[in-house]
């Protein structure tokens, strides 16, 4: 994460967007050979996964290298990658609309659903994994430091889980 941040830091951009692709582990289907070990009963029956199941604990490294590996087969233009969280940088606004707009293009090709909603920007300041991006700066908004020196230590080990 640090990394991401450094590099993006090193851009100095005026503009940003981000693209968080939807359900991204539910787009990535498991191998038939693969699913008899995600399976597992509740209630007396037996379901399987059938996609990427969240949880577990190589699903974000496979979904960050299919996306990875679409991007880059589709020639994608500069950008940033977290897991299923991506970034596009320029200096005008036109600039990273058009950047946007191939990646889409290249994850839908590739399968991936993007919701409109989930497409921020362009726009001049913009949030990124819970940091806040302006002019090539970035920090941490004011209500999520807020919310951390708002909250009581943990007591117990069930309490320290939560926080996870």
């Amino acid at each position: 994460m640090l990394e991401l941040q450094y590099e993006l830091e090193s851009k100095a951009a005026k503009w940003y967007a981000t693209i968080d692709i939807a359900n991204a582990f539910f787009s990535i289907p498991l191998a038939a050979e693969c699913r008899p070990q995600f399976a597992f009963t509740w209630t007396g029956v037996q379901y399987t996964w059938n996609q990427l199941p969240q949880g577990w604990k190589h699903s974000p490294t496979i979904c960050h290298g299919l996306i990875q590996a679409a991007l880059e087969k589709g020639e994608a233009p500069e950008h940033l990658q977290y897991i299923e969280d991506i970034i596009v940088w320029g200096n005008t606004a036109m600039e990273v609309f058009e950047k946007g707009e191939k990646i889409i293009q290249i994850l839908q090709k590739a399968g991936f659903a993007i919701k409109n909603s989930k497409v921020k920007g362009p726009a001049r300041e913009i949030q990124l994994l819970g940091v806040k991006w302006q002019d090539g700066r970035w920090q941490i908004p004011t209500e999520v430091i807020n919310r951390i020196t708002a909250m009581s230590p943990p007591t117990s080990k069930k309490e320290t889980h939560k926080l996870s």
